[in-house]
């Protein structure tokens, strides 16, 4: 019986920071602890909210408004427009200037750090045309109060910052619920775990497991650490780290994840992972990493944001020195100016891609779709080739019965019945291909009695009171049998796919053949239509023989295979293929297939379930799943229409407000004030990230 053995992969090294300790305060949601963007990014808009929270957003919002509502009762605006004058008192007069400057102080103060740092490194943007709106609006003020002719703009300024608070509330919670979303995985380890020494049970911190520990999960509890099955069994909820709906059965052997739910059984597992190697800490890290990572897009979205600002800035100056030399008082003409600047910030425009970033990132990872790096992300709508690895990615790797011939009168199924019982003790990888597929079948396994290895041969011994063998065609010359006419053409069929084939002999017999091989994983089919149907070339690449190759390309209906290629040379096949001005995913393993990964516009790791701190990819398959690479394809394509359509709108909306806040109607009575030029960039701002959370219902 010589048959090949599998192919093995070795596995993956985890690596990075223990995401799910709570005193790590870089995972703590929203902006908390990103004081060390700046330290490390050379770009200031990607970190505007630097030291700030949702929370710190929230609190200085309600203050404000609490000192804005008695600031514009005793101000000017409402007697103007209403002719209600609010009670008088002794100093009600200072209730405007006193409480006005308490808010330009305390809520505007996030806006004049933030331009301080945008000048600092030199890209002013949102922050400095805030600064500078409210700025010039309580230097007038002061001036005003203080005896410069004029009217103060206490009321505007006041409502102004308030405003402005209110849209960055939203705006931080948008992120921060996009962010949340997948922080939220942190939380699902428990806080002890049961450890089994020496028989006894006693309960210890997450903490003190440590690799080799053996730990108890009962019913219903969340598995502490990565660990190994070593007794019972059960289903195990992996929807939260996987993706995959279903509960997984586990027995002794398989692998369990740290965080996930186990169902009925009770199971004890020996622990191999723990802390910063648990793949619940590798889907952190690379969560973290994808959402902060430069795409071209947000670069895109800064040079315009800056472009913006300049635009801002300089409209200003032209709606000041314009309405200057028509004679307008110098109240209007600060007041035009200060509308201009805060209309034209480009809120919507910086919120409009980091939210889809961090929206698309985690829709991505609760899927088992986890981003490295996001111009791979970006990069896979533009796709027109996808190479597939044959062994792991879209086979098994094991070794499977993926063909029957019985004859004699016996079925198929009795068939693997009687087969699979000779084989159950025999060590050898085609044998336990017989046992496996049996089991997955659902086939009851009979006990065998008197087994004997026969070397070189086969197997045999006694089933169902009758002996049989199992073995190669070496084994049939062995006892002098020759197979029936419709074995030898199946064998011979099976031979020419590069394929092995075992014999199941009785009484002198030959009744059945199996061809054994390395089984097509049953998804790869479904991943093979969805591509086509996307209009993308499917091509594979792999060392094996060109017909096994070739029978595996014709069963699945891929396009071009490229077989007997050397680990060492795959990258140049996808160099070659680059060059002929094909845009090209890889998807492999992530070790072997690593240079030709790497080589790819686009590398697409299979993280092998709880392997998920995958080098080599831009994307890494959390459940080795081929089926998720069209839909990586279709949340690339969903998140770029995203990004455009914001980008359009926050840009698009300022082409019309800068020239409206700036007084181009005003013969015609239109005039926007500070306030309501801050509300409509809160609603397009808001408009930006209603838009982005739609990228949800995406159709993955």
């Amino acid at each position: 019986m010589a048959h090949g053995e599998p192919t093995e992969h070795a596995g993956h090294a985890h690596g990075g920071h223990p995401t799910h300790e709570p005193e790590r305060a870089a995972h703590e949601p929203g902006h908390a602890g990103h004081e060390r963007g700046a330290a490390e990014h050379e770009h200031a808009a990607h970190d505007r909210h630097a030291g700030h929270s949702v929370a710190m957003f929230r609190d200085r919002f309600w203050i404000a408004l609490a000192l804005t509502i008695p600031t514009v009762l005793w101000g000017h605006m409402l007697t103007s427009v209403t002719g209600w004058h609010a009670p008088a008192f002794p100093g009600s007069t200072l209730v405007p200037p006193i409480l006005g400057t308490v808010v330009f102080v305390y809520g505007g103060l996030p806006f004049l750090q933030g331009a301080v740092r945008e000048l600092r490194d030199r890209l002013p943007g949102m922050m400095t045309l805030i600064a500078l709106a409210i700025g010039v609006a309580f230097v007038f003020s002061v001036a005003v109060t203080l005896g410069y002719p004029g009217m103060p703009l206490w009321e505007e300024l006041a409502t102004l910052v308030t405003v402005m608070l209110l849209g960055h509330w939203i705006e931080m919670r948008s992120i921060t619920q996009a962010q949340g979303a997948v922080k939220e995985l942190a939380k699902l380890l428990p806080s002890s775990a049961v450890r089994v020494v020496d028989g006894r049970e006693e309960e210890v911190p997450l903490a003190a497991l440590r690799d080799g520990d053996v730990v108890l999960v009962r019913p219903g509890a969340r598995v502490p650490a990565d660990g190994r099955v070593q007794s019972g069994e059960s289903a195990v909820d992996e929807s939260m780290i996987t993706g995959e709906s279903r509960p997984v059965k586990k027995r002794p052997g398989d692998g369990v994840i740290a965080g996930t739910v186990n169902g009925a059984g009770s199971l004890r597992a020996q622990v191999t992972g723990t802390g910063e190697r648990t793949a619940l800490a590798g889907i952190m890290r690379l969560v973290e990493s994808a959402q902060t990572s430069r795409s071209r897009a947000q670069a895109l979205a800064d040079r315009a944001a800056l472009l913006l600002t300049i635009a801002a800035i300089g409209a200003a100056l032209v709606t000041a020195l314009a309405w200057r030399l028509a004679g307008a008082p110098g109240a209007f003409v600060v007041e035009r100016v200060v509308t201009v600047l805060v209309i034209a910030c480009p809120h919507a425009l910086g919120l409009a891609i980091p939210l889809v970033i961090a929206i698309s990132t985690t829709l991505g990872a609760r899927s088992g779709l986890l981003v490295r790096d996001r111009r791979g992300l970006e990069e896979a709508r533009r796709l027109t080739t996808v190479v597939f690895d044959k062994t792991g990615t879209l086979t098994l790797a094991e070794h499977r019965v993926v063909g029957v011939r019985s004859g004699g009168g016996m079925s198929e199924g009795e068939a693997l019945r009687v087969a699979a019982a000779v084989e159950r003790d025999s060590e050898h990888p085609v044998a336990q291909a017989v046992v496996r597929t049996a089991r997955e079948r659902g086939i009851a396994i009979p006990d065998a009695q008197a087994f004997e290895a026969i070397p070189g041969y086969g197997v045999r011994a006694r089933v169902d009171g009758r002996e049989r063998h199992v073995g190669g065609p070496n084994l049939l010359r062995r006892l002098s049998i020759a197979p029936p006419a419709e074995l030898e053409a199946f064998a011979r069929a099976a031979a020419e796919r590069g394929q092995s084939v075992v014999f199941l002999a009785e009484e002198g017999r030959a009744v059945a053949a199996f061809a054994v091989a390395d089984a097509v994983r049953p998804e790869s089919h479904e991943a093979v239509r969805r591509l086509h149907d996307m209009g993308l070339e499917v091509t594979m690449l792999t060392g094996d023989s060109r017909a096994v190759a070739t029978a595996v390309a014709g069963e699945l209906g891929i396009d071009t295979v490229h077989a007997e290629v050397l680990p060492e040379r795959k990258a140049e096949v996808i160099e070659t293929l680059r060059r002929s001005g094909k845009r090209v995913a890889m998807v492999g393993d992530g070790v072997n297939d690593a240079p030709a990964l790497v080589t790819a516009n686009v590398g697409i790791a299979m993280g092998a379930g709880t392997d998920v701190a995958v080098e080599a990819g831009d994307v890494v398959l959390v459940r080795s799943d081929p089926r998720d690479v069209p839909r990586i394809v279709a949340l690339s394509r969903a998140t770029y229409r995203k990004m455009i359509q914001n980008l359009w709108w926050a840009a698009g909306y300022n082409v019309v407000a800068i020239p409206l806040a700036g007084g181009v109607l005003a013969r015609w009575g239109v005039l926007l004030a500070p306030a309501v030029g801050a509300v409509l960039m809160s609603v397009s701002t808001v408009v930006v990230a209603i838009n982005a959370q739609l990228l949800r219902r995406a159709r993955l």
